[in-house]
């Protein structure tokens, strides 16, 4: 599974997720939605917690810098926004829905490895501590 790409920032600037020693990477369909906020919040209340792990945390979507600037700004996250506008990201690792957002998912990296993926979470409202649960086994080594 290939993460080394770099997509923009919404504070500016492009950032690669694979190139951080621990990353958390979670996809996100919509910006401005109600269960993406709810997520985006959860995961701003756990990002100290991410931090403690040594996790970097990295909310992608197939929305506009611009839009995610915005999104950022107005529930005050910590952590990076990643826009991976046209889905070529996502299309890329078979997650781009047919409406052009991308499903919601998330991968575990070490040292630019996908160790943990993720999949079929329907609640936006339990994803952000089930990724931090599956943080807390990569870093332990539990299966």
């Amino acid at each position: 599974m290939e993460f080394d790409v770099e997509l923009e920032a919404h504070t500016g600037g492009a950032v690669n997720p694979s190139k951080a020693e621990k990353a958390v990477v979670y996809f996100f369909p919509k910006a401005f939605t109600s269960g993406c906020t709810r997520e985006a919040v959860r995961f701003n209340e756990l990002y100290d917690r991410f931090k403690a792990l040594g996790f970097e945390v990295f909310g992608v979507s197939t929305d506009g810098v611009e839009t995610l600037r915005k999104f950022a700004e107005r529930y005050g996250l910590r952590f990076k926004l990643l826009s991976d506008k046209g889905g070529g990201l996502a299309r890329r690792l078979g997650i781009l829905r047919p409406s052009g957002s991308a499903e919601r998912i998330t991968y575990i990296l070490i040292k630019g490895s996908v160790v943990r993926t993720l999949r079929g979470l329907k609640s936006a409202d339990e994803h952000a501590d089930r990724a931090l649960e599956e943080a807390e086994r990569a870093v332990s080594g539990a299966a």
